[in-house]
Order: structure tokens, then C-alpha cells, then sequence
């Protein structure tokens, strides 16, 4: 941006320099037309040039007088940007105060205006949607990711998720879950399927009980009972999980009976639902779920950076894109809103604006004053010397003219007088 705008200046510099060797060289072609005259006696071109000399010079003292003193001799009221910047500032921001910001002036140009109408047509076409949408993927977003401190972000994930927790009761949720097992049938075929998976796994894990009971028997046995025990371990826990599959069996009678009273401690006893509660922050503040949790904010850093760094194909871009255009359409469509938002400004932005005027009056005086006055003499002469040159080079060619002019009426009066 900066290379740009230097580039911008020097352009500017070389146009303002070109105008005035061109004033120059017409007011040197002045003096040269004048020595002319007064060598060859030619009073008319001597006096055209005379006057032209005039104008060229008195221009040129004019126009330099309002950026610096002329040839550095500090004459009376000359340099008058640089010395009166101060009260240029005042009286530039007593003039917007008074003449722009007037309700009566402003209240004519809104409505002629209709804002709501023309930033909703500019809003809906795509290319502006997606100027809109590249400034925010190019320098909003990556600015923000970098100004946000990733310690504070994690620190708010894990304040939040822990006071969400402790705001949930667990107790309610979980017997609210398992209410459904209370009403028999469901219940029942739940269990069952439960009791013959378990019965398949110890089936398939047969080998691993055995060498289980091996590892566990004494050394001095040399072996001789871990195949009785392992068999009798087997089958005994075989024939329990068959019998518990029957409905009717002691057996599932008392873990029908377990579990009716485990759901009614649920339900019914706080201090059940205290100890859930607590087991499950226990279990969230323990170090791998804190681990993760921080890492879902570096998840989401990487993802949106990857996101963006695909340029014109950035899903993200394309969706700020797509968002811009449809909110710029939906207003185009909505003559309500296309109203509440031209009111909005014609009332209540108007208002602030002018119920502060003398503040942004005040703001535009301030800001003027710390302006170094020779900077802003510098800027001002860059931005509008070239076409100050002009008068210059009009003052020498309408001073000529008047010259002519004179010459031929004094010419006429000796002449018929």
C-alpha cells in the first residue's frame, strides 16, 4: 500500500514540476518578446510583453505566496498555508459543522439518496460481495487470529465447558435415560441380549481363561489342577449367565431386583445423584479431556488457516461472499426493511450526527492543528499546484492582452485627440 501511494506522489511531483517549467518558459518567452520589442521599436509587442511580465510575475508571487515566501524572503502575508494553519483547521471545521451538517440540507439529500436502496443493489452484485468477502478473509480474519492470545482462548473454552457442566445435573439425565428399563419388557429383552453377549465372549475367551487359572494356581501343583479348575470356572460362569437369561430364574429375579432399586436410588436419592455428578467432572477434569479441549481451539486455528491460505477457493470466502449477497438481496426485496433502515439514518443516525457537530467540528480543528504546517503546505501544493499553474500562465497571456488593450486605446485617444 505504501509503495503504491509513493508511486502515486511521484507522479503527482513530476506533473506539478512539468507545469511549472511551462509557466516559466512562458513568462521567460515574456522577456524575450520584450527585449525584442525595445530592440527593434515595436511598441505594441513591447507592450504586450510588459504586461505579460506583469501577470506572469504578480501570478507567480500569488500562487508561491500560499505555500512558502517567496524566493525565502519571509514578505507579509505570504506562506499563508503553513503560518495560518491554524486557523484554517477552525474556521474548515466551523464550516462543515455549520453548512454540511444542517438538518434541513441533510434531510433533502437522504431522501434523494434512498442509501437502503443503493447498498442493497451494491451489496447484491458478486463482485462487490466479493471485495467484501476477500477484505475480511485477507486481512480481518488472519488479523484477529493473530491479535487473540491462543492461552486466553483455551482458558474461556475450558471456563465455559466446566460451568456448562456444573450446570447440568447428571443425576436427572441419567435416570431419565434409564426410566425406559423400569417398564418391564423392555427391560427384560435388554437384559437378555446383554447376558447372551457376554455368554458368546466368555465362550470365545475359553484359552484365556484357562491360562488365567494356570497363572494363578501354585507352582508346587505342576499343573495337575488348572484344567479341573479352569473347567470348573468356565462352566460355573456359563451356567450362571444361562440361567440369568431365563426370566423366571432366582438368578435374574435378583438383578431384575438390583436394578429396580439402583434406578429408584437414582431418581429418588440426592446423594446418588451427587456422586454421578461429581464422577462425571471427576472424569471431564482429568488431563487427557482437558488436553483435548485445547486442542479444539488449535483445531479450529488450523482449519480456518488452511481455509484461507486457498485463496479464491476458500470455502469460507466463499460463504462471507454468499452471505453478503444474499443479505443485499433480501433488503432489495423487503420494502419494509428498506424503510426502517432509510429512517434509521434519516432520524436516528442524523441526529447523532448533528447533536455532535460541534464535537466532529472541534474534531476537524484539532486534527488540522497537529499537522506540521510545512508538511501540509508540501501535500496541499502536490495535490493542487499543478492547476495553480494555470493562473500563472493566464496571468501572463490575459496581461498581455490587457496590455494590447491599453496600447490601442491610448493609440486611438493620441491619434483623435
Amino acid at each position: 500500500m505504501e509503495t503504491s501511494i509513493d508511486q502515486e506522489n511521484i507522479t503527482k511531483k513530476k506533473a506539478l514540476n512539468k507545469m511549472k517549467r511551462s509557466a516559466l518558459a512562458l513568462l521567460g518567452f515574456a522577456v524575450l518578446l520584450f527585449i525584442i520589442a525595445i530592440y527593434f521599436k515595436i511598441p505594441m509587442l513591447q507592450a504586450f510583453s510588459e504586461a505579460a511580465m506583469v501577470g506572469g510575475i504578480a501570478d507567480w508571487f500569488a500562487v508561491v505566496a500560499l505555500f512558502r515566501h517567496p524566493l525565502g524572503i519571509p514578505i507579509w502575508h505570504t506562506a499563508i498555508i503553513p503560518t495560518k494553519k491554524n486557523e484554517i483547521g477552525e474556521n474548515l471545521g466551523n464550516f462543515v459543522s455549520e453548512e454540511f451538517l444542517n438538518r434541513e440540507k441533510l434531510e433533502i439529500k437522504l431522501e434523494e439518496f434512498n442509501f437502503a436502496a443503493k447498498a442493497s443493489d451494491w451489496l447484491s452484485q458478486e463482485e462487490n460481495a466479493d471485495k467484501i468477502a476477500n477484505l475480511v478473509a485477507v486481512n480481518v480474519i488472519p488479523g484477529v487470529l493473530r491479535t487473540i492470545k491462543d492461552e486466553d482462548i483455551k482458558r474461556f473454552i475450558q471456563v465455559q465447558f466446566k460451568e456448562k457442566l456444573e450446570g447440568i445435573n447428571f443425576g436427572d439425565w441419567v435416570a431419565l435415560a434409564l426410566e425406559p428399563l423400569q417398564k418391564g419388557q423392555f427391560k427384560d429383552q435388554l437384559l437378555t441380549n446383554l447376558l447372551e453377549v457376554m455368554a458368546k465372549e466368555l465362550s470365545n475367551n475359553k484359552d484365556l481363561i484357562r491360562k488365567k487359572v494356570k497363572q494363578s494356581t501354585p507352582f508346587l501343583s505342576f499343573g495337575l489342577a488348572d484344567k479341573s479348575i479352569s473347567e470348573g470356572v468356565f462352566n460355573g460362569l456359563y451356567d450362571f449367565l444361562n440361567e440369568a437369561k431365563n426370566p423366571e430364574s432366582t438368578i435374574r429375579l435378583k438383578i431384575d431386583e438390583y436394578i429396580n432399586d439402583f434406578l429408584n436410588k437414582i431418581k429418588n436419592s440426592e446423594e446418588m445423584r451427587i456422586k454421578i455428578n461429581t464422577m462425571i467432572l471427576g472424569f471431564a477434569g482429568k488431563k487427557e479431556v482437558q488436553d483435548y479441549i485445547n486442542g479444539i481451539w488449535d483445531e479450529i486455528k488450523l482449519s480456518i488457516s488452511n481455509d484461507l491460505d486457498k485463496g479464491d477457493e476458500s470455502s469460507i470466502k466463499k460463504s462471507i461472499s454468499g452471505l453478503v449477497q444474499s443479505f443485499g438481496n433480501g433488503i432489495k426485496e423487503d420494502a419494509v426493511m428498506i424503510d426502517k433502515i432509510n429512517n434509521f439514518i434519516k432520524n436516528d443516525l442524523l441526529s447523532i450526527l448533528l447533536n455532535n457537530k460541534e464535537v466532529i467540528g472541534d474534531l476537524i480543528s484539532s486534527t488540522v492543528k497537529s499537522w506540521d504546517g510545512k508538511e501540509v503546505s508540501e501535500k496541499l501544493e502536490l495535490e493542487i499546484g499543478k492547476d495553480l499553474q494555470y493562473i500563472r500562465i493566464n496571468g501572463t497571456l490575459v496581461g498581455g492582452l490587457i496590455g494590447i488593450l491599453i496600447y490601442c486605446v491610448e493609440w486611438t485617444y493620441h491619434y483623435f485627440v
